[in-house]
């Protein structure tokens, strides 16, 4: 009798969890590049439409008790991708996922991070909210706009860092960087410009421009003359900011300008502008589809943050430690 409950017992151990890749249709071409560094396939799904603009999601393979990372980026089209993912955690949940995890490389509605002016929403702590209510467990994100969002969420959030990317690039690609110096276009990114400045050993400048005429640049802290002027933001969409910033950099006597910007939304963008301003690139990651944007711009330039987001997810899988990604990058960012 004593044998026979021993036997038992082993057999209702339950295998090795598995970890599972699903995607939307925000940003398929991250998703494959990310399950093929992690050399697994991704989790057939069906992501499509009703004629009345509703969405269906069909799940094809099982994913009971299995650790699943759902890919999907808030860019064109952000409120249906945002539904997808919503839509796509809900299924997982009540498909029974051990854990879901929610990779969003550019979260949605992040500008929207504060309160600012009177009866304005806070809609990055609604998007938290709604994550929260359909079943999400954990989320894995990268640059986000304002790191207080973290703080919007009662479960786990990783924010994942660009900037060693940033800095790898601009070794590799830019010439003469050693007399480069590092431009924030806005007072809002003066703590992620100094922190590239120091790691890359170069001077860093600072763009101030007035709220009553932002097309004006008002003050240049630092001297950019016969340097290599090194423009780093955290979002461009409209393109304005960085089109104030080229040309204020190249009429106080830049040598060459360059822009490294992690999101390049770029939905109010036209391609051709980009093209007639005085800059040598525009270098954005491909946390949002650069494909089409691509096509109209030959200064356009695009870093591969697969990688990264491959090992995140690994290492989220097998319970290790994500900030010894980022090293110093991820001090006090709760990564």
């Amino acid at each position: 009798m004593e044998g026979r409950r021993v036997k038992y017992a082993r057999s209702s151990i339950l295998p090795k969890h598995r970890f599972r890749i699903l995607t939307g249709n925000s940003h398929p071409e991250l998703a494959n590049a990310v399950a093929e560094r992690l050399n697994v396939t991704m989790t057939p799904c069906t992501v499509k439409k009703f004629s009345n603009g509703e969405i269906s999601v069909k799940i094809s393979e099982s994913i009971r008790e299995e650790d699943v990372f759902i890919i999907q980026s808030g860019c064109s089209d952000v409120n249906d991708n945002l539904m997808e993912l919503l839509i796509l955690i809900s299924a997982c949940k009540g498909a029974a996922a051990r854990r879901i995890t929610a990779v969003i490389p550019c979260y949605p509605y992040a500008r929207m991070d504060k309160k600012a002016k009177s009866r304005a929403p806070i809609t990055a702590k609604l998007v938290a909210n709604m994550l929260a209510v359909a079943g999400c467990d954990h989320v894995i994100t990268m640059d986000l706009h304002a790191s207080q969002i973290q703080g919007f969420f009662d479960f786990p959030v990783d924010n994942l860092y660009s900037e060693p990317l940033m800095i790898a690039y601009i070794k590799r690609n830019i010439p003469d960087w050693q007399n480069g110096i590092v431009v924030s276009p806005d007072a809002g990114g003066a703590k992620r410009v100094t922190a590239i400045a120091d790691k890359l050993g170069v001077e860093f400048a600072l763009i101030h421009r007035k709220h009553s005429s932002p097309e004006k640049v008002e003050v240049l802290v630092g001297d950019v003359r016969d340097k290599v002027a090194i423009v780093v933001d955290d979002m461009i969409d409209s393109g304005r900011t960085i089109s104030v910033a080229a040309k204020s950099l190249k009429e106080h006597g830049a040598r060459a300008v360059y822009a490294i910007v992690s999101h390049g939304l770029l939905s109010e963008t036209k391609m051709t502008m980009i093209e007639e301003l005085p800059l040598e690139q525009l270098v954005v990651t491909n946390t949002i589809p650069q494909k089409q944007h691509a096509e109209g711009c030959s200064k356009l330039v695009t870093i591969d943050v697969s990688p990264t987001i491959a090992e995140s997810i690994r290492r989220t899988h097998n319970g290790e430690s994500i900030s010894l990604l980022f090293g110093e990058w991820a001090e006090g960012a709760g990564a």
